[in-house]
């Protein structure tokens, strides 16, 4: 597994559990639609992303005529 997937995984755990903390705590309440579904959002794609190889904005980026890799 590379540091780029580990990455991911890492920072998508990091993020669902804060908001997790934060719903449970009452810091944040997510029964409602509110910006903070966002946050779920990017952090589960992080998440998948670093287990699947599956990214839809790597796709989307590409499409667009981003180079992958590097690029330095």
């Amino acid at each position: 597994m590379s540091v780029e997937r580990i990455v991911r995984i890492i920072a998508g755990i990091f993020i669902m559990g804060s908001l997790a903390l934060a719903n449970f705590t009452g810091a944040a309440d997510l029964t409602h639609v509110s910006w903070l579904w966002v946050t779920a959002f990017v952090g589960f794609n992080l998440f998948q992303s670093g287990l699947t190889r599956f990214c839809p904005m790597d796709i989307m980026l590409k499409k667009a005529g981003a180079k992958s890799g590097c690029g330095l």
